[in-house]
């Protein structure tokens, strides 16, 4: 069995507010393609913590504050080729300072 990674899979959480365009600019960047469809990304609402330090520049809340906030997780795929394209599109599309991006591979059917 030879197992290639081709893909990946992206998951980061945005203010619900700004979801529609961190989409946008994901899928403009060539994400969340799957086969013959464009623009294909999954959205759940999810509560979020932080506590920015002294030095943060949030865009919700205040240093050493604990926030709670509700949020949209988005997910969805990216072949590897344009992941570094597509995640400087999503933090130029983000209003957080850090946004939580996480990138996972993906194995493809024909690897088993």
């Amino acid at each position: 069995m030879k197992i290639e990674v081709n893909r990946v899979k992206i998951f980061v959480t945005v203010p619900m507010e700004n979801s529609p365009q961190v989409i946008e600019a994901v899928c403009s960047n060539g994400a969340g393609v799957i086969g013959n469809y464009t623009h294909c990304t999954a959205t759940a609402k999810v509560q979020g913590t932080f506590k920015p330090n002294d030095k943060a520049n949030p865009y919700i809340g205040s240093s050493n504050q604990l926030e709670v906030v509700q949020e949209d997780k988005i997910e969805f795929v990216c072949s590897v080729d344009k992941v570094k394209q597509v995640v400087q599109a999503l933090r130029q599309a983000h209003p957080y300072e850090e946004p939580a991006i996480d990138i996972v591979p993906l194995i493809d059917e024909e690897s088993f």
